[in-house]
C-alpha cells in the first residue's frame, strides 16, 4: 500500500466534496464570489472547482446520499451562514461517511494499484 486511505481522501474526496458543495451553491444562483465568501475560499479556488480543476477525481453525485448530505449542507451554509470550522467539521463527517460505507475501495484502487478492494477493509472495519 503506497498511498493508505487518509493520503487519498486527502488528495481527491475531500476536494471532490468541496467541489460539489461549489456546485451545488452555483445551482442556487450564487456567484462566485459569493461562494467564496460562505466557503471561506478565495474566488480562485471557486472558479477553479467550477471548471473541474480542482477535486474532480471523485464523481461525488453518483451516491445519492452523499450528494443529499452536501445538500443538506448547502442549505444551511446560505441560511445560517456558519464558520468555516463548522463547514470543514462536516465535510469531515461526511468523508468518514464515505470510507465507511467503502465509497473510497475502488477509487483508491485506482490511484494504486496495490490496493485490492475485495481484501482490504480497514474503512469499513474502522469507520462503518
Amino acid at each position: 500500500m503506497k498511498t493508505n486511505a487518509f493520503e487519498a481522501v486527502a488528495k481527491y474526496v475531500y476536494p471532490s466534496l468541496r467541489r460539489r458543495l461549489v456546485e451545488i451553491l452555483r445551482e442556487k444562483g450564487l456567484n462566485q464570489l459569493q461562494i467564496a465568501k460562505l466557503l471561506y475560499i478565495t474566488q480562485s479556488a471557486v472558479s477553479r472547482y467550477l471548471r473541474m480543476n480542482r477535486g474532480a477525481l471523485v464523481d461525488v453525485e453518483k451516491f445519492p446520499e452523499i450528494d443529499n448530505k452536501l445538500k443538506e449542507l448547502a442549505e444551511t451554509i446560505i441560511k445560517k451562514r456558519p464558520d468555516e470550522y463548522y463547514i470543514h467539521g462536516e465535510l469531515v463527517k461526511i468523508t468518514i461517511e464515505m470510507l465507511g460505507k467503502g465509497y473510497v475501495c475502488s477509487f483508491h484502487s485506482k490511484v494504486d494499484s496495490e490496493i485490492d478492494p475485495k481484501v482490504c477493509r480497514v474503512c469499513i472495519e474502522a469507520f462503518g
